[in-house]
């Protein structure tokens, strides 16, 4: 069943002693804003974690397979779509026939989740379509300034057989490790229902993805990114396909704002502030993880 509302959200989490989301361009610093200093989190990935948790509970089987993963061949999951139909593809074309176009685009969306949520470019070498995703989430931006710790680690176990001759205090490897001690992060998302009905992304599909953003960070550990923990998912649901108010005057409802003195190291050192007698008509507010 499509969708006939179109939804935003307001996504928060936070991390404790971890890099929630390193950039490669920096030797893997935690993502900061150069301006203000405030934590970034890019929505790939986000998003990443989401596909990693559909994939995890629905155990990469249509109609709730992964498209973008992790040594994934792309052309190859393109081709199933043509075989599937009885379709020869052309290199780098779409099948001549409008209704065969569509329908190579619309089997690749029926059975890949990430595809009907988020879109994709699937103009390969086998050429599936283009897809705009209903769901879009923008940049996770940290509440205040973080700040950046570097740790030096070693590594007492060797390689070779000459690192195990060397002295004791030679074959240490050292190495850099980047946290911040905390950091309270907000990202905004927008469902599109309009999109919905394109992609066919339905209400099953929408109960998924906030479970996913629930626990996906529960699914996520590593040493890297330390304790990373959802803290609240604000949902704002218009009873019009269109929307009944901007979405900009909604976000402006939920105000975060800090309640302890010294350094922020929870969750508990924040307050969350929601104008509801302002909601606008239309518009009901929905509170996850309270």
């Amino acid at each position: 069943m499509s969708l006939d509302n179109r939804y935003e959200f307001v996504f928060l989490f936070d991390v404790k002693d971890g890099n929630p989301n390193g950039d490669p361009d920096a030797g893997n610093l935690p993502r900061v804003d150069a301006e203000t200093g405030q934590g970034l989190v890019t929505d790939v990935c986000l998003k990443r974690k989401v596909r990693n948790y559909v994939g995890l509970v629905k155990e990469e089987t249509p109609p709730f397979e992964i498209y973008i993963k992790e040594k994934a061949v792309l052309n190859r999951n393109n081709l199933r779509a043509y075989e599937e139909l009885g379709l020869k593809h052309e290199s780098k074309k779409l099948p001549k026939k409008e209704e065969d176009a569509r329908n190579v685009t619309q089997w690749m969306c029926q059975n890949f989740f990430d595809i009907r949520t988020f879109g994709a470019v699937m103009s390969t070498d086998v050429n599936t379509g283009q897809v705009r995703g209903p769901v879009q989430m923008n940049f996770a931006r940290s509440i205040e300034p973080v700040v950046s710790a570097e740790h030096s680690i070693t590594r007492m176990a060797v390689t070779t057989e000459k690192e195990a001759e060397q002295q004791s205090g030679d074959n240490r490897t050292m190495g850099r490790k980047f946290t911040i001690p905390y950091g309270l992060y907000r990202s905004h998302g927008f469902i599109s229902a309009n999109l919905a009905k394109q992609t066919g992304f339905g209400e099953e599909d929408l109960e998924l993805l906030w479970d996913a953003l629930i626990n996906m960070l529960d699914h996520d550990r590593s040493a890297s990114r330390g304790e990373m923990s959802p803290c609240a998912l604000y949902v704002f649901k218009h009873e019009s396909p269109l929307g009944n108010a901007p979405a900009r005057k909604l976000f402006d409802l939920i105000d975060v704002n800090r309640v302890s003195d010294g350094p922020a190291r929870d969750f508990k050192d924040y307050q969350v502030s929601i104008r509801e007698d302002q909601l606008p008509s239309g518009v009901q507010l929905i509170k996850y993880l309270e």
